[in-house]
């Protein structure tokens, strides 16, 4: 009996296979990306649910709404260290770095 190739319907995983494959540097960048959205999304959501602004989180900080946007951008690439920790401390939060193992392709023994 042969085997029937499973179809999918599911958007990303499509994209996906049409667009990343198994490149490295395509999934690295898509990591990257992934990375920035993160960090984008949680200063956004720590933001509102604290009920502030742009700019009375800028004052808080000591820095200007626009920067404050800019950092909300999944499209930014220049998160400071220094400034997560002074939005963190701003929002009663703390910045935590985590640096973990890749995942290594097994080479199928």
């Amino acid at each position: 009996m042969t085997k029937k190739n499973k179809t999918t319907t599911d958007a990303v995983k499509i994209l996906h296979k049409i667009f990343i494959k198994d490149d490295p540097k395509r999934l690295a960048s898509l990591e990257e990306e992934r990375e920035k959205l993160k960090i984008a999304g949680q200063i956004y959501d720590l933001r509102t649910q604290a009920g502030l602004s742009q700019a009375q989180l800028a004052k808080l900080v000591g820095t200007t709404q626009s920067v404050i946007s800019r950092l909300e951008d999944a499209d930014y690439n220049g998160h400071s260290f220094n400034m997560l920790r002074r939005i963190a401390s701003a929002l009663h939060c703390r910045v935590e770095v985590r640096l973990v193992p890749e995942k290594v392709l097994s080479s199928g023994a």
